[in-house]
């Protein structure tokens, strides 16, 4: 499947200049068209274009204005605004940067400029976009990070706390890591720990399920709408899993390894809890799996 389109909302209350520009836009991105300004702050909290053109002069209320209000919502902040006016002075130029719009093209415009301008801003976007995907993601494992997680639990523990809906987590460690990096060598050790990770792939069934790295050889596994049953029955498959798994190695040497899982389970009619007390929950289980020797599930008991 072709990736969707970058898109575009031209404001302008000229229909003449809307048609030339959706004319030289319009093969390459999505275009969205309003004629004035109120309609342009509705469209763009309703679309999130990438790239909004705004006219300045405009009958309602003119381009400066529009450029305020989009800065002042929460949705529509960071939208690069490029104005595209009749307005020609310095001084109207450094207004319009200096309220924060990326760019600035003056009428009557060249299409091959429009187009060089729309193309430097999608390009730094979707830059800046693959930066804060990479920013999430753990790069050994492909995992998403901790960081990721973080943000993911908090989602997940206000529609569980609002819905009244079980939530479970899960911590897991890889047994013994070190002594496996000391067998065989810390790039074996990695290649584990990849391995490892896809596991995860294969166990975790629904889209909500949630899995990342927690750091080192530790991983953790988020599991909305889930009973204390439910919760342990997918750390049992997981446990399972990566106790058949073989470890591919460069000289064809089969290597195993096992996992210790704690888990905890939290159900919104209690009393108050807090993540930390949570995910503190899942993690004393875990050391109570590895004190019962390892390669096995502990749920914790709440003292």
């Amino acid at each position: 499947m072709d990736k969707e389109k970058n898109s575009i909302l031209i404001v302008d209350d000229q229909k003449t200049t809307i048609m030339v520009l959706k004319n030289i836009l319009g093969g390459e991105y999505r275009v969205f068209t309003t004629e004035n300004g109120q309609d342009a702050l509705k469209a763009a909290e309703r679309f999130k274009p990438d790239v909004i053109l705004l006219d300045i002069l405009m009958m309602d209320i003119n381009g400066y204005t529009v450029l305020a209000e989009l800065r002042n919502s929460e949705i529509t902040r960071d939208i690069p605004v490029i104005f595209i006016t009749s307005l020609n002075d310095v001084e109207d130029e450094e207004k319009g940067l200096s309220l924060g719009a990326a760019d600035y093209i003056t009428k009557p415009f060249s299409p091959e400029i429009v187009r060089l301008r729309i193309q430097n801003q999608i390009r730094m976007l979707n830059q800046l976009q693959t930066s804060n995907e990479l920013s999430m993601l753990d790069q050994l494992t492909q995992l998403p990070n901790r960081r990721s997680f973080e943000m993911r639990i908090n989602t997940e523990w206000a529609v569980a706390q609002r819905e009244k809906k079980p939530i479970s987590i899960l911590m897991i460690d890889l047994d013994k890591f070190k002594n496996y990096n000391d067998t065989y060598g810390h790039l074996q050790g990695d290649i584990a720990l990849k391995t490892t990770a896809g596991i995860f792939g294969k166990t975790l069934k629904r889209p909500a399920d949630f899995a990342a790295r927690w750091g080192g050889e530790e991983f953790i596994v988020l599991l909305p709408n889930t009973d204390s049953h439910g919760a342990l029955e997918i750390a049992e498959k997981i446990r399972g899993n990566v106790e058949d798994m073989e470890i591919p190695s460069a000289d064809m040497q089969k290597s195993n390894i096992t996992v210790s899982i704690g888990v905890n389970t939290h159900c919104h009619d209690q009393n108050t809890f807090v993540i930390n007390d949570f995910i503190s929950g899942a993690d004393k289980a875990l050391y109570d799996a590895k004190d019962a020797g390892r390669n096995r599930v502990c749920q914790y008991s709440g003292t």
